[in-house]
């Protein structure tokens, strides 16, 4: 990580272990604004921001499917709570397809939380498991739960036929699930969390597949798709642009 970043993870509780991926601090300890690339991660963020210069806000941003520059302002701090997709029906129940590659602002006083409680990052997570326990439903689709415990076990390395066959959901109505709630197909979703998963090998050196790609070139193309370099560009992530990639933690 940058010497001008600090970054720390929580993982979440069991009772939101289907719903949260993690909670994250990120603060931009410098005064200058700093250029970061956000890559596509799989993940449906909640973001809360405080700066020295712009108002105390709330972001909830869609899926990435390609690589987003980023200005860091100076003295910034971010609290973000990371969702795996589950969430967005069960505990936002609104449709995430309609910001692809996109962000929305929330009103202020959103769950109950203002620019104070981003002073302490343990106690954010506290009121936010609460907020999020409080809203967990009482019976889901087993299918879905199934199909997404699937998805995140395997790291996206797994097909579409078999994920059908898996849960007994035909692929076609998972297509559809998939477009309408997050606005992308099951392929390419399981496509960027393959890509994500190849992060912690790249950044090990092992520039070559671990996983399911076809051959080297296909694995090269997919990891330039999504994140606009070359695996060995990635990996060296030169002045730890690549925001994610250096707060990766170690396995």
């Amino acid at each position: 990580m940058n010497n001008d970043f600090a970054f720390r993870l929580i993982q979440p509780g069991i009772s939101i272990a289907s719903f949260v991926e993690s909670f994250w601090e990120l603060r931009n300890l410098s005064a200058n604004d700093k250029e970061i690339v956000v890559l596509p991660d799989g993940r449906a963020d909640l973001t809360f921001f405080r700066s020295a210069t712009d108002p105390f806000c709330i972001v909830r941003s869609g899926i990435e499917t390609y690589p987003q520059q980023a200005l860091l302002k100076g003295k910034t701090a971010m609290f973000a709570v990371s969702f795996k997709l589950l969430a967005v029906e069960y505990i936002f129940g609104t449709s995430i397809a309609g910001i692809l590659d996109y962000a929305e602002f929330l009103p202020t006083g959103f769950w109950n939380f203002s620019e104070t409680d981003l002073e302490n990052f343990d106690l954010f997570c506290q009121k936010a498991t609460q907020q999020i326990q409080s809203r967990v439903p009482a019976d889901m689709d087993s299918r879905k739960k199934d199909l997404f415990d699937l998805i995140y076990t395997r790291k996206g390395d797994i097909s579409v036929k078999e994920l059908s066959e898996r849960v007994y959901w035909s692929s076609r109505q998972i297509n559809r699930y998939f477009n309408e709630q997050f606005g992308l197909s099951l392929k390419a979703y399981c496509n960027i969390i393959r890509f994500r998963a190849s992060f912690h090998h790249i950044k090990e050196g092992k520039l070559f597949p671990q996983q399911n790609f076809a051959d080297q070139s296909h694995f090269i193309r997919e990891i330039k798709k999504l994140s606009g370099v070359s695996p060995k560009e990635l990996s060296r992530n030169q002045n730890g642009r690549f925001i994610q990639f250096s707060a990766l933690p170690h396995e």
